[in-house]
């Protein structure tokens, strides 16, 4: 009988090859395989635990525990020894040392292909952090939703708060950070008017998203306030002398500071946490401001790559939500990306688009998977790119694409070196704690010079 205490992290698709390792060893050692995970009350800084038990018998699985619980749990089972022992006295591999059969090397050298490897033969997904499969898809969004909330909740939990503040802009990660906190508080039995929403209308704000804020949280209930920004952000320019009508990067992480601010003042207010809404892909290009959006007290979204936050929060509009609440959900997934902080066009609409300006989030997303999860080099990510995306992006754009993005991803690491605790939720993740440790001054030329 094996007996296995891990403290095994929860991530993406994780509990199916725990299962999968603990079935198979069982079966391999003609054992049984008894296996408990760390519980979720012992969930910590990045990383979430989600209390998994899991009972085996030569290959067959006779139990397995809920997840994502704060309860104590026991998971019973009978293991028939007798049986164990006869199916080890019929196999050979438990008779003991047998004598090795004798072998034949074959020496030979692989040299380089000659010629241009010009076709790829197998695929690769244009949305690798995305399950093409509609079915694997919504259990990867149940999966993760899952871990966020629990993360969420332990903090919660450790911290004894009673309220979170979190900024409602209307857009996509406000949204998920949003749906997040009020699955962990109906985890944790609390009141949702504990989760105080908070709009803060500035010089960038357009209609649009800021009838979606408004309305999405009167429909879920939540607490709701409105602090518009403009006049603190005229004063603080004035204050520091800064041109009026100059709308550069100054203009821009005014406001985002004062938001900030506002955020953390009010959560001493009401003695809660901020809960922050970067996500992955953010943190990856560094496109956040330092000290504002950049931080808060936990950072649900940071495991989150933007292109599954859109589908995130599809599921959860269409497995939790009906009628207006869907419908809001729906066009804050429809609408464009931005961080909204230069002055919307006469009509209202918005007139900064974040992909406008770094480049497409999905190439984006593409390029952080193979550089950190495969561990490929500049030349590699560009070759694979140029087959994955034929006929959607031209070469030369890619490779634009790609210099955007290494040189960001280098340049910007000191604000990961300093984010927040947040939970890891799959196989990539940035944070300095656990999984990404690079300088904040590592160059990134010579990864550009590969590029040509």
């Amino acid at each position: 009988m094996l007996c296995n205490l891990s403290a095994s992290d929860e991530l993406l698709t994780k509990a199916a090859y725990r299962r999968e390792l603990v079935r198979n060893q069982s079966a391999r050692c003609l054992a049984a395989y008894v296996y408990a995970a760390a519980g979720a009350g012992e969930s910590s800084t990045d990383l979430v635990y989600s209390g998994h038990g899991l009972i085996a018998e030569n290959g067959i699985v006779l139990g397995e525990s809920e997840r994502f619980r704060f309860e104590d749990a026991l998971l019973v089972s009978q293991i028939d020894v007798d049986k164990l022992a006869a199916e080890r006295r019929r196999n050979s591999t438990f008779f003991g040392t047998i004598p090795p059969r004798p072998t034949r090397s074959i020496a030979f050298e692989l040299g380089q292909p000659t010629g241009h490897v010009s076709k790829l033969r197998r695929r690769f997904s244009q949305h690798p952090f995305v399950p093409s499969d509609a079915t694997r898809r919504d259990e990867y969004c149940q999966e993760i939703f899952a871990i966020q909330s629990t993360g969420l909740a332990r903090r919660i939990r450790h911290t004894s708060a009673r309220q979170v503040v979190i900024g409602i802009s209307g857009g996509l990660d406000s949204t998920l950070a949003l749906l997040v906190a009020l699955e962990a508080f109906g985890r944790l039995g609390l009141d949702k008017r504990g989760i105080i929403g908070v709009t803060m209308p500035g010089p960038g704000t357009s209609a649009r998203t800021l009838l979606n804020a408004r309305q999405l949280m009167q429909t879920l209930g939540v607490t709701q306030r409105e602090i518009p920004i403009g006049l603190a952000v005229e004063q603080h320019l004035h204050d520091i002398e800064h041109p009026k009508g100059q709308h550069d990067v100054t203009y821009e992480n005014t406001q985002a500071r004062e938001r900030t601010q506002v955020l953390m003042d009010i959560a001493n207010q009401v003695g809660g946490l901020v809960v922050g809404t970067g996500d992955l892909s953010e943190a990856a290009l560094g496109w956040c401001t330092f000290n504002a959006d950049h931080m808060s007290m936990y950072h649900v979204n940071i495991g989150v790559p933007k292109t599954l936050v859109r589908h995130l929060v599809i599921w959860t509009a269409h497995t939790r939500h009906v009628g207006e609440t869907r419908a809001i959900l729906e066009d804050v997934a429809a609408t464009p990306v931005s961080p909204e902080l230069l002055p919307p066009n006469a009509d209202g609409t918005i007139t900064q688009r974040t992909e406008s300006i770094i480049g497409p989030y999905e190439l984006h997303d593409f390029f952080l998977y193979h550089l950190v999860r495969g561990g490929f080099r500049p030349r590699k990510i560009l070759w694979l790119a140029e087959h994955t995306f034929t006929g959607k992006y031209d070469a030369e754009s890619l490779k634009r694409h790609l210099r955007t993005f290494i040189s960001r991803f280098f340049s910007q690491q000191y604000k990961r070196s300093s984010m927040p605790d947040g939970p890891k939720v799959g196989s990539v993740g940035l944070s300095p704690r656990s999984d990404w440790r690079m300088p904040s001054d590592a160059e990134s030329s010579a990864w550009l010079a590969e590029l040509g």
